[in-house]
């Protein structure tokens, strides 16, 4: 555990110290956030690529903490693929296709290291048959598509001060807890964890409302890539039942907000990559929170999916199917008092 909280501690310091670099870089490079449409919330325009802080400091913890094998070669090529389209995208704008260009080849850089999806755990084992479903050739386009995914999905989130952030921390101590108790075969992932949370945490301060510098999509995509890079390691694949649904509830609020956006987009026949003010956070802030209490609120969502997620690896499968039917009906629940809410609010303003 020694070890763990220095490599923690060690990545707060890096992040924490890395980030005055990052924006002054921002400010000589001109990647400055301009708030010029009605989705941003911010007023001011704010230095972005507070991304590169996050991701030095975190590379730096795994080279000085992780014995520098072909994975860990693979998770760092990877991330530094996804780095560098953050960057130009934060810079120039890069198009929707080439941004998953770059996510597909930092995907298949980890996929080619040895990192794969290769078996889940069996839900239904309770009725005989096998504890493992082998993906055979599926492997690939799942991991794929989980890495690609999850990048994507931070993306998303990251609307509001210190919102990517602050959940990126909690679905990392999540993980780490996880790893933990689901003890050595999770490798090194409790230390990737633990140095990830560190980072992100170390860059917090200056990304919390008010922000001095936004991550852009140079730390936002990392955080994501990351994320789904450390549970295809190791969480997916424990014996645990219904394993895939550890790092599900670890990054649920991110996950959840991905596909009512995919939903929603589809409905209104627009693309997924066409920006929208449809996501949680936007509608908190519509429902009339500030940007700190929704925020907060986020934060809290995201706290108690993390615990569901520990929750998982103690409890019996009956209570384990219990456990994720309560967290449905909730969500939905929550989903539709956030819709009517803030329907009943648009519609006063407007006979207002």
């Amino acid at each position: 555990m020694r070890n763990y909280m220095m490599a923690f501690f060690t990545s707060v310091l890096l992040a924490y110290f890395i980030t005055p670099l990052a924006k002054k870089w921002a400010d000589k490079v001109g990647a400055i956030d301009i708030p010029n449409d009605n989705r941003r919330v911010h007023k001011k325009p704010t230095p972005l690529l507070g991304g590169l802080a996050i991701y030095f400091a975190c590379i730096l913890g795994i080279i000085i903490y992780i014995p520098i094998n072909q994975k860990i070669l693979g998770i760092i090529a990877g991330a530094t693929v996804i780095v560098a389209c953050g960057y130009f995208d934060d810079i120039k704008s890069l198009s929707p296709r080439a941004k998953l260009a770059f996510q597909i080849i930092a995907a298949l850089i980890v996929i080619y290291s040895g990192i794969r999806i290769n078996r889940l755990t069996n839900p239904l084992v309770f009725l005989g048959g096998s504890k493992w479903i082998e993906l055979g050739i599926l492997s690939y386009p799942l991991t794929l598509l989980w890495i690609v995914g999850l990048t994507n999905a931070f993306n998303l989130i990251d609307g509001l001060d210190g919102l990517a952030a602050g959940v990126s921390v909690i679905s990392s101590m999540t993980l780490f807890v996880a790893a933990i108790l689901l003890g050595p075969e999770q490798q090194y992932v409790p230390v990737i964890t633990a140095i990830l949370a560190g980072s992100t945490l170390g860059f917090l301060p200056y990304n919390f409302n008010p922000a001095k510098i936004f991550m852009g999509d140079t730390g936002a995509m990392f955080l994501g890539y990351m994320l789904s890079v450390i549970s295809a390691i190791g969480v997916l694949k424990s014996a645990t039942a219904l394993a895939v649904l550890i790092p599900v509830f670890a990054m649920g609020l991110p996950i959840i907000d991905t596909i009512l956006a995919m939903i929603r987009r589809a409905a209104n026949g627009k693309s997924m990559a066409e920006a929208d003010k449809g996501h949680l956070h936007h509608k908190l802030i519509a429902k009339g929170y500030s940007q700190k209490q929704a925020v907060l609120t986020l934060y809290s969502i995201s706290a108690v999916l993390g615990i569901g997620a520990v929750a998982i690896i103690e409890v019996k499968l009956k209570t384990l199917y219990f456990l994720v039917f309560l967290v449905f009906v909730v969500t939905s629940m929550g989903m539709k008092h956030l819709k009517a809410s803030t329907n009943k609010d648009g519609k006063n303003k407007m006979d207002a």
